[in-house]
């Protein structure tokens, strides 16, 4: 489970589910009569109007934190989710207008109204309704929740570079101040110019060797999906940032990566990955 695929849209989800569960507690008539009732006194009322949306907003975060989809019964989870999202809502809107209902008979000739609870409620099964079904459709509230990490920052010369989960630790041992003078060269005078002809020499060799695709570690900016090698249309895996992942194979304009538990895949989407 990976909480950094989680959305802007979600944390609005996972707010409003918060706010529908407080207001299940709450009265649920404003009257000056010493009765006092709240949803979990009508099980038919809290079922529908209170339950069926928490359970709704459950399904959708679980959902989407999931590496694959899940679904039961052919059905996915996140789409029953949003469906009992959107029937605790319009519940809600028919209990507002007739807030009484089963306890017409309790408040016979009093002057009721709708209490803090049918009204909260009304509030965060509309929010939770619109959070769900505009997330997939509005930009802003499809951006990731949490922000990525920050790439680290490049190690000094000469030193190993540090390097997040899984990134294999390469000891690099380099000098300092680079060529020391011969014997007999005063310090400061220039070189000769066979000494500087092989670095010169080396120059075209290292950008015909970069042509050549070498496995290297990587990191995404944001999750990603991994598709299967076979080309199906599911994704297989979701790497996450933090992590580093090994790419093992160019194909076209993805990369074939594995990860840490073995599992290979196709990352079609490469823009803003950091090397490692």
């Amino acid at each position: 489970m990976n909480i950094r695929s989680l959305t802007r849209g979600d944390g609005v989800v996972i707010g409003a589910a918060v706010l529908l569960f407080i207001a299940s507690f709450l009265d649920m008539f404003d009257s000056s009569g010493s009765k006092s009732f709240n949803a979990w006194d009508d099980l038919g009322r809290v079922m529908s109007m209170y339950v069926a949306g928490i359970v709704g907003a459950v399904l959708i975060v679980l959902t989407r934190a999931l590496p694959q989809p899940r679904k039961v019964i052919g059905l996915d989870l996140g789409q029953v989710g949003v469906a009992l999202t959107v029937f605790a809502a319009w519940t809600s809107f028919w209990t507002i207008l007739d807030p009484l209902g089963a306890f017409s008979d309790v408040y016979q000739g009093a002057d009721v109204g709708a209490g803090a609870g049918l009204i909260l409620g009304l509030i965060a099964a509309l929010l939770l309704a619109g959070a769900a079904i505009a997330t997939p459709l509005v930009p802003a509230l499809n951006a990731a929740l949490l922000s990525a990490p920050q790439p680290a920052a490049p190690a000094p010369y000469g030193m190993q570079q540090g390097a997040g989960y899984g990134y294999p630790g390469v000891q690099q041992q380099q000098s300092f101040g680079g060529p020391q003078p011969q014997q007999g060269e005063a310090f400061g005078a220039p070189q000769p110019q066979a000494q500087m002809q092989p670095q010169a020499a080396a120059q075209p060799q290292a950008a015909a060797a970069a042509s050549d695709f070498a496995p290297f570690w990587f990191a995404v900016p944001v999750p990603r999906p991994l598709y299967g090698e076979d080309g199906s249309p599911n994704p297989i895996a979701e790497l996450a940032p933090g992590t580093w992942y090994l790419a093992v194979e160019q194909r076209g304009p993805g990369l074939v990566a594995q990860t840490q538990d073995g599992r290979r895949g196709v990352l079609q989407d490469t823009s803003g990955i950091q090397r490692g």
